[in-house]
């Protein structure tokens, strides 16, 4: 399965990808609790990860 992934993801435009990304995180912020309080352990380590990219990216000094 992580080939057809691969091979998925090199068949993606950098734009699309991003694309796909941030509409994905909209969807999980609009269906996730606010707080992450309520998450099992694994997604909220997931969720403030993503937060931690998301900041570092669009920070000044971000890509």
């Amino acid at each position: 399965m992580s080939g057809r992934t691969a091979d998925f993801s090199d068949a993606l435009d950098r734009k699309t990808s991003r694309s796909i990304c941030e509409a994905v995180g909209e969807r999980l912020q609009r269906s996730l609790p606010p707080d992450g309080s309520h998450l099992p352990a694994p997604l909220a380590d997931l969720m403030n990860e993503l937060r931690k990219r998301d900041e570092a990216a669009t920070s000044p000094s971000g890509r």
